[in-house]
């Protein structure tokens, strides 16, 4: 074989790699979205149960979601603990950040460990373990008890977030800022916070995503007056089975995209 023609070989090869690999990707993307494009069609189903294909056009079930008043209660509580979530993991979270990124002390990567294990640890353990706290403290079926316990899962996402920012950051504008007469807030808030916002603002965004989607612990600790959007869905699974829960999921997918097109947008500008 001349050398020529074994280039040409090789490059044949490659190449056919190459689109082996793009099929298996699309393959492998194809099996994950299946779900999501089986129940966007459901969601505009005419049918009375989750039926595919649908057997009509509809939009019953739309308007089912935003005429009921459990529903939209519901709705609105998850919208409001996600909310508080975001800005109570988002302060603990930078605070911790600047701790963990900017002194060295004596177990340090335990504490550092400690704060990230909600990422690691079944959300089943940590469900059964905050529901005995709230159970003495009395939190059980509490707004409060919701954001307290949706934080600890959120605060993780924000530390790691607000973590990596800060390792980029250049430590000597802060004090370069005090030198020139500002305190310590100051510097924090006019120079540190502004160039570390695309960390902090995605790690809310992902405490937010936490708690608005989390059902394991809204199930311990949400009682019988704190329904969670959720946790109203797996209700509406076990009874009505009806494609309402169809619309709502298509309606938290265009929203989750949203959000993550928010992130990616964000860790390009934190790149560049």
């Amino acid at each position: 074989m001349s050398s020529l023609s074994r280039k040409r070989w090789l490059r044949n090869r490659v190449q056919v790699r190459h689109i082996l690999l793009y099929l298996f990707c699309i393959l492998v993307f194809a099996f994950l979205l299946a779900p999501i494009l089986v129940i966007i069609p459901m969601s505009f189903s005419s049918a009375d149960f989750l039926q595919f294909p649908p057997p009509s056009f509809s939009l019953r079930w739309y308007e089912n979601f935003f005429s009921r008043q459990d529903w939209l209660s519901a709705t609105m509580l998850s919208l409001r603990v996600a909310i508080a979530t975001s800005l109570l993991s988002t302060v603990l979270g930078i605070m911790a950040a600047l701790a963990l990124a900017r002194t060295s002390f004596i177990g340090k990567d335990l504490i550092y460990a400690f704060i990230v294990s909600p990422m690691i640890v079944p959300a089943i353990i940590i469900a059964v373990a905050v529901l005995f706290v709230y159970a003495r403290l009395r939190l059980v079926g509490s707004f409060l008890g919701l954001v307290l316990a949706h934080s600890v899962l959120a605060l993780p996402y924000v530390v790691i977030n607000v973590t990596a920012s800060l390792r980029t950051f250049d430590i000597d504008l802060e004090k370069a800022a005090m030198s020139l007469g500002a305190n310590r807030f100051q510097a924090f808030t006019k120079i540190t916070l502004p160039l570390i916002r695309p960390g902090v603002f995605a790690g809310a965004l992902f405490a937010f995503v936490i708690s608005w989607d989390e059902l394991v612990v809204a199930l311990f600790v949400s009682g019988t007056k704190a329904i969670t959007l959720p946790r109203r869905m797996w209700i509406s699974l076990r009874q009505d089975i009806d494609p309402t829960i169809a619309s709502i999921a298509t309606l938290l997918v265009v929203f989750a995209s949203v959000v993550l097109l928010v992130v990616e947008l964000l860790r390009r500008r934190t790149n560049t």
